[in-house]
């Protein structure tokens, strides 16, 4: 999953990459970049550290997150003319699965309400002039195509009209009711407002303790300190736990990112161990135990038979795989199982 990270210029966007990945973003932060700064994260897993000393496996293998600080949002200048993303970030956006809008909250001036519905507009200006230009085109496509072919145009044209009328509302469309089906005709535009979307609050260091808090700003949010997270990712992990302590930090800004990222975008992760790996696969909530198959080759899932599956606390609970199956909680699913979050999976394939 590849998190984009996008605000107002000196919103703290880049002190919160850092922060959140240890990598510093090019640039001085509030330059216009031509590039998005890139950096992988691993996905903090308690599950996996627990299951490794159980299985001893030659390679333990964790999720991923990659976070791409996109670059600032400059918004309506003073004659009123958008600014926006130049084209080449405007790009960079549209190939990410999910955004986090970072939300500058470290004085008493900050309004992370109003710069959200500010970020929010520029987001559905955005969607609102791609599809004005593909509804023109298909118009005229509507118009020279023969009757048998025009279906498709229609039925897209039909779609993208109805989300115009609701951007032109103020409404993401990630919030009207796109079908399944109306999805896979959308797929190739990668509208902003379609994607998941979460805000970071950055506040001020002496604020860096109230972590938990939660502001009613229309979308789900985590409050972090990027500049007192950005200095934690300098720390040793002794140091870094000590330091979150005499703040009264929980947890590292990252896990709570990462935890309000995969509710956001509705992910869960399954499990697989033995003795050479021990790993956590990301899949959709919802998703069957064939297309989790399909998630770690697409071999196994052509030729999966069923799956064998415990619940990662019963394999805890009993100690072992032998000593699950001896207790009757390591059991035979078929294809259609829904796979739950912290299953531990071994799928059966006659390829």
């Amino acid at each position: 999953m590849q998190i984009g990270i996008v605000g107002l210029p000196r919103s703290g966007k880049s002190t919160v990459f850092h922060a959140l990945t240890g990598a510093r973003a090019a640039g001085d932060g509030y330059s216009r970049r031509e590039q998005p700064s890139v950096a992988v994260v691993r996905v903090p897993d308690e599950r996996l550290d627990r299951l490794v000393p159980m299985f001893n496996p030659k390679k333990t293998v964790y999720a991923t997150v990659e976070f791409a600080d996109i670059g600032g949002i400059q918004g309506a200048a003073a004659d009123g003319t958008r600014q926006g993303f130049s084209s080449t970030l405007l790009a960079a956006a549209r190939q990410v699965d999910a955004l986090a809008v970072v939300l500058g909250a470290y004085d008493d001036d900050a309004d992370p309400a109003s710069d959200l519905e500010e970020i929010e507009l520029e987001l559905n200006f955005a969607d609102l002039s791609v599809i004005e230009k593909r509804l023109e085109r298909l118009a005229a496509d509507i118009k020279k195509s023969p009757a048998a072919s025009r279906a498709g145009f229609e039925a897209e044209h039909e779609l993208l009209t109805r989300l115009k009328a609701g951007l032109e509302q103020g409404t993401p469309i990630r919030e009207l009711g796109v079908t399944p089906e109306e999805a896979k005709l959308l797929r190739g535009y990668g509208f902003l407002t379609e994607k998941p979307s979460f805000a970071i609050v950055n506040v001020a260091e002496d604020k860096a303790g109230e972590s938990e808090t939660q502001l009613d700003i229309g979308q789900p949010s985590v409050t972090i300190s990027g500049s007192i997270e950005s200095e934690i990712t300098e720390l040793d992990p002794d140091d870094a736990r000590a330091f979150l302590a005499d703040l009264g930090i929980a947890e590292p800004g990252i896990n709570r990112v990462i935890q309000v990222a995969y509710s956001t975008s509705n992910l869960i992760s399954f499990l697989t161990v033995g003795p050479d790996e021990v790993r956590a696969w990301p899949v959709r909530n919802g998703s069957t135990a064939l297309e989790a198959a399909g998630a770690i080759h697409t071999d196994i899932a052509r030729g999966l038979i069923r799956a064998e599956v415990v619940s990662y606390d019963d394999l805890i609970a009993c100690g072992g795989l032998v000593e699950a199956r001896k207790a009757g909680v390591l059991r035979l699913e078929s294809k259609t199982y829904v796979v739950k979050d912290g299953d531990v999976c071994n799928f059966l394939s006659n390829v």
